[in-house]
This record gives structure tokens, C-alpha cells and sequence, in this order.
């Protein structure tokens, strides 16, 4: 049996040029700036002059990727918990909020029971969490002219959940011969018929008139992480108008915008897509012993090949990328007048590794094969080459940094300022840290203590049908009694 591979903690690495040694040593092409430039030099400070979104020229590159918190009403609407959270993404710094929290277009398409939904019973709810967002930026940054925020739209897709946290109430764009069974897809009723699609497309376009009611300045359409909108991407062998061809592939996210522009509604659209994904992983089983997860390694795909299964992979090795078409659909994005891409990649729910690199595995999930920094850096890599074929009126925005913990500020400002990136997306890191990037240019140097070092608990928590949170550094979740339930659990690991 191989011996499973010694991790080295990022924070065991003192300096920038520590870091460098350690990404070579890696085989990574991974800059790594030796100082945290103050603000007023920072590439990371300067106005995404690139786009407007809402008439706003945002006034930096940090955004906020929307953060569920499974702590919404069973009715779909807000709470203090939420408002709380939105509060914080507001005293970030970031100008960008690219959706805030996944919301559902109507009540089916929740991934849990608890998730946000667009609808006229919650609009004003949900404008209060955009209020207080503003309300929050401008007590501690002055003006908010130059902050934008989006409101993003779902259908969960397989992942559905709406009713109980525990039953899948999966509704697919096809038969996936790897995931169904983890899905509980059982039948091809559950695949959307042509006619239910367009029906769905109906519920997008009231959402996006309810987001502009509300005051957002624009929408995200969730194309990422295995949901639906990103499932049709990959519907090789469905047939019909939505399927097969890349033109019928993304037929649906036409539909919608030309829809959202047919409704008399100018609210503008960013997409927040997985640029690739790879087929679904496990822990291996023959290094699982006595309860404890054993290093990932892909399910066994060969019954599969060629695998049309996936986007931006080769269908003969489908842990080999293939971008011709996310290339393809940033620019088809772009002629449709998106104004940003999001760039993300996998799911957090069949390869987590790969959407959002950690040292320590959720309790569904399994541990680092490698050094995760080397997930890391294929995402920034794509992104990069992403970028560079773009169109020069399309941000692009990049994510996955949370793992680059201390580093993060030395490397995303480089990244930008090197523009292999737009925008820098922060996710997880939030929950600890919301204003890490503005502390770090403030200070130089953020404060250790409070940067998220990937220990999981916000995706354990929801795994096991509580609310996310930071539990081990922020003290609103630490003394709550899920962070007792979560030691416990891991505990079990």
C-alpha cells in the first residue's frame, strides 16, 4: 500500500520566497510577490474600468462569490443569520458582490430547505439584505457609488432538496451514468421535458424582474458545480432542442437572456460558470481503514468512454481538459451582453478537491491525494488562458485563492497586475475574513489568526443538515451548539 503523502502546511512557510521555493519544488508556475503593496499602488485597488454593471464602474478587483448558509426560512425567505452575513460581505471592502446567495427561481430548484427563494413573498426581504449590505459598506468605507451587487439564480438541478435536507428531489437535464445513483435518479421522468425547460426559462425571467425590483444591479446565471444550467452544458446525449450539438447546449442560457430582454427589463447578466469539470471521486478504498477517509481517486469511468459526461474535458481521458468549448461559451457569453464570467470549475459534491482545493476533507468528502496547491494553480491557470482569449469588453473574474491562506494577497495582487485576472473572487475565506484583502493592504500583512485554513466545517455543517458557518474562527458559530455536533462528527472521521 502507498504511503500517503506528507502534507506542508502553508503556514509552516514564514516568508514569500519560502512559499516560491515550496510552489517550484511542486512543478507550479505560481507568482508570488515579496510585499503586500499599500492601496494606493495595489493593482488589487484599482476600478474594474473594463465593464459597468447597474451603471457602476466597481471600484476594485475583490469580489464576494455568493455564500449559502443553509439558514434561510422554510418558506425561502431571510434571517438574522443571513443578514448578519451580508452585513459582513458589505464591511469586506470588496465592490463587487457577484450574487451575494444563491437563490432559487421557484421553490423545486432549492438544494436544501432552507435556501433563499426569488419570488414575490420574499422580494422584500431579500432587498434588506441588499440594504443592509450598502448600509454596512458605507459606515465603514464611505461611498457606495462605486459598489455593485448581483443577486444569483438557481435551479439545483440533481441536487435538488427542497423539502428535506436528507432527500434528493433530483430533476436532470439526462441520465448521468456516474451520478444517478448518488442523486437518486431512478428514471427518466425525472429529466425535464423540452416543454418543462421552457417553463423553467418562464421562472428565470420573472426572477430577473424580481432582482430588478429589489434593487440589484444585476443577476448571475449559476452555470457551475454540477446545477442544472451548468448540467446542459454537458447534455451530449439528450435529444431534442437542448441537447447534443454545442449550439443546443446552450440554447437555454439564450433563452433566458433574450427572455429577461423580451420582458422589457435591462438589469445586467453575469454568468458564473465551471470552466471544466472532472468525473466524480471517492475516497480509495483500499487506504479507508477503521472509519477514516482515504485519499481521493476517480470512480472508475471506463464503461463510460468516451465520456460525454463532462465540460472542458477530453472524452477519451476525462481528467485531461479540453477549454475549446468554455472558450467557446465565454465568447458566446459576451456576444450576448454578459458583462463578467465568473470562472470556477468541479462540484462540490462529486470532486470537491477540484472547486475548492483544503487540507482537510468535508465529512462526505476524502483526503488530499496532493498538495492542493496544485489544484490551485490549474484553476488560475485556466483562468488565464481564459482571459487571454476573451473578448476585451468581458471581465473574467477567478476564484479558488482560498487556500493560498497567508499568500493569498501576494498572489492575487501579482495575478492581477500581470492580467492573467480581472477580478479576484473570494469565497470561504469570507466566513472568517471578510476584509482580508482590505485589512492586508491596510496593514501589510494580514492577521493570521483570522485567515481560514480549510478545515471544512462550513461544508460538514450543511452535510449534516445544519447551518454554515465559520465554527472554528468565527465566534458566532463557535459557541453555537452545531460546533460541538461538528467536533463530534469529525471526531467519528
Amino acid at each position: 500500500m502507498a504511503e500517503p503523502f506528507k502534507l506542508k502546511r502553508i503556514p509552516s512557510l514564514k516568508t514569500p520566497e519560502a512559499f516560491r521555493e515550496h510552489v517550484a519544488s511542486l512543478g507550479l508556475d505560481l507568482p508570488c510577490d515579496d510585499a503586500i503593496l499599500p492601496r494606493a499602488e495595489s493593482p488589487l485597488a484599482k476600478p474594474l474600468e473594463r465593464i459597468t454593471l447597474g451603471g457602476k464602474t466597481p471600484g476594485n478587483r475583490i469580489a464576494i462569490h455568493p455564500m449559502e448558509g443553509w439558514d434561510g426560512t422554510t418558506s425561502g425567505g431571510v434571517t438574522d443569520e443571513m443578514t448578519r452575513r451580508w452585513k459582513r460581505f458589505g464591511g469586506s471592502g470588496a465592490k463587487l458582490i457577484l450574487g451575494g446567495e444563491a437563490m432559487a427561481v421557484r421553490p423545486d430548484g432549492r438544494a436544501n430547505p432552507n435556501q433563499l427563494i426569488l419570488n414575490e413573498e420574499n422580494q422584500a426581504g431579500i432587498a434588506g439584505l441588499r440594504e443592509a449590505l450598502i448600509a454596512a459598506h458605507a459606515q465603514r468605507y464611505g461611498s457606495t457609488d462605486d459598489l455593485a451587487i448581483g443577486f444569483q439564480l438557481t435551479h439545483s438541478g440533481r441536487f435538488c432538496r427542497p423539502n428535506e435536507k436528507t432527500r434528493y428531489e433530483p430533476r436532470v437535464a439526462y441520465r448521468h451514468p456516474l451520478l444517478d445513483a448518488k442523486s437518486k435518479v431512478t428514471s427518466n421522468e425525472q429529466i425535464l421535458t423540452d416543454d418543462e425547460v421552457g417553463e423553467l426559462i418562464g421562472s428565470y425571467v420573472r426572477a430577473a424582474r424580481l432582482a430588478a425590483g429589489a434593487g440589484a444591479d444585476f443577476i448571475d446565471l449559476k452555470h457551475c458545480h454540477g446545477y442544472l444550467l451548468h448540467e446542459f452544458l454537458s447534455a451530449r446525449t439528450r435529444p431534442g432542442r437542448y441537447g447534443g450539438t454545442f449550439e443546443n447546449r446552450t440554447r437555454i442560457v439564450r433563452e433566458i437572456i433574450d427572455g429577461i430582454r423580451a420582458d422589457g427589463n435591462n438589469i445586467d447578466v453575469i454568468v458564473r460558470v465551471s470552466a471544466f469539470d472532472f468525473v466524480p471521486f471517492w475516497p480509495d478504498p483500499a487506504r479507508s481503514q477503521s472509519g477514516k477517509l482515504g485519499p481521493g481517486i476517480p470512480e472508475d469511468f471506463s464503461h463510460c468512454l468516451p465520456y460525454h459526461y463532462g465540460f472542458g474535458l477530453n472524452p477519451n481521458n476525462p481528467l485531461e481538459l479540453d477549454l475549446t468549448e468554455p472558450q467557446q461559451f465565454v465568447k458566446l457569453c459576451a456576444g450576448l451582453g454578459v458583462k463578467l464570467v465568473s470562472l470556477s470549475a468541479g462540484s462540490p459534491y462529486y470532486n470537491p478537491h477540484i472547486q475548492r482545493p483544503a487540507a482537510y476533507p468535508p465529512s462526505d468528502g476524502y483526503q488530499p491525494a496532493y498538495d492542493p496547491l496544485i489544484d490551485v494553480e490549474r484553476q488560475i491557470q485556466v483562468v488565464r488562458q481564459i482571459r487571454e482569449a476573451a473578448p476585451a469588453n468581458l471581465a473574467i473574474a477567478g476564484c479558488a485563492y482560498s487556500y493560498l491562506q497567508d499568500y493569498l494577497p501576494h498572489v492575487t495582487q501579482r495575478l492581477v497586475r500581470e492580467g492573467w485576472v480581472d477580478v479576484v473572487g473570494l469565497g470561504r475565506m469570507v466566513l472568517s475574513y471578510p476584509d482580508m484583502l482590505s485589512d492586508a493592504m491596510a496593514n501589510g500583512a494580514p492577521t493570521p489568526r483570522r485567515i481560514c485554513r480549510t478545515f471544512s466545517d462550513c461544508t460538514t455543517g450543511p452535510r449534516n443538515g445544519m447551518i454554515s458557518g465559520c465554527f472554528p474562527l468565527d465566534d458566532y458559530y463557535k459557541n453555537r451548539p452545531e460546533a460541538d455536533q461538528l467536533k463530534q462528527i469529525k471526531k467519528s472521521l
